[in-house]
């Protein structure tokens, strides 16, 4: 006889099963053009989204010089969270887009999915190219109040997460209040540029 606690593991081990084969399927059955395409809508609903809760995060966006815009579909199961998604670098000043990858592991006790969209703004080129070239990973916890009351700032309503990197995370409830992307790492995707 079953008890409840052994409930949760039998729905974990599927939840992950269900995700993993969600994430492969979906990369095996777009072109490349198809996987551009879809990354590129998922960025223009991103920010009309982002625009719409947090309007002064357009001007932001266009005096930064790029920015980056990312889902991510994440995963907690009992004592282990892993989560992948995709998005797009986008260089204010040359106009070219870098389509990106991002993936995290972690260790917490929970059990669900969670679904966010993050923005990236840079505010200078330095933190822009890094972020590119070199890939990015958040190794360190990022987990901070959004500036939202600040009148004035620049960055109100983001996140600073680095030198010269704001963040705007959104979820199902709007605008974030907190975000937390620590074991993040952020690299190109080589498949698609």
């Amino acid at each position: 006889m079953r008890t409840l606690a052994s409930r949760p593991n039998i729905f974990a081990i599927i939840a992950a099963m269900i995700f993993l084969c969600g994430v492969a399927g979906s990369a095996f059955a777009a072109s490349v053009e198809e996987q551009r395409n879809e990354i590129r809508k998922m960025r223009k609903d991103t920010l009309a989204r982002l625009y719409k809760v947090h309007p002064a995060a357009q001007s932001n966006i266009q005096k930064a010089a790029g920015y980056a815009v990312f889902s991510n579909v994440g995963i907690n199961l009992i004592f282990l969270s892993a989560a992948g998604g995709s998005g797009v670098a986008h260089d204010n000043r040359s106009g070219k887009d870098i389509y990106m990858k991002m993936v995290s592991g972690g260790l917490g006790i929970g059990l669900g999915v969670k679904d966010f969209r993050g923005v990236f703004v840079f505010s200078n080129s330095k933190a822009f190219k890094q972020f590119v070239e070199s890939g990015w990973e958040a190794s360190a916890q990022a987990d901070a109040a959004a500036k939202s009351g600040e009148k004035g700032g620049a960055a109100a309503g983001a996140i600073t997460v680095a030198p010269g990197v704001d963040l705007y995370q959104l979820t199902e409830n709007g605008l974030a209040l907190q975000a937390t992307i620590q074991g993040t790492k952020y690299y190109k995707n080589d498949d698609l540029n």
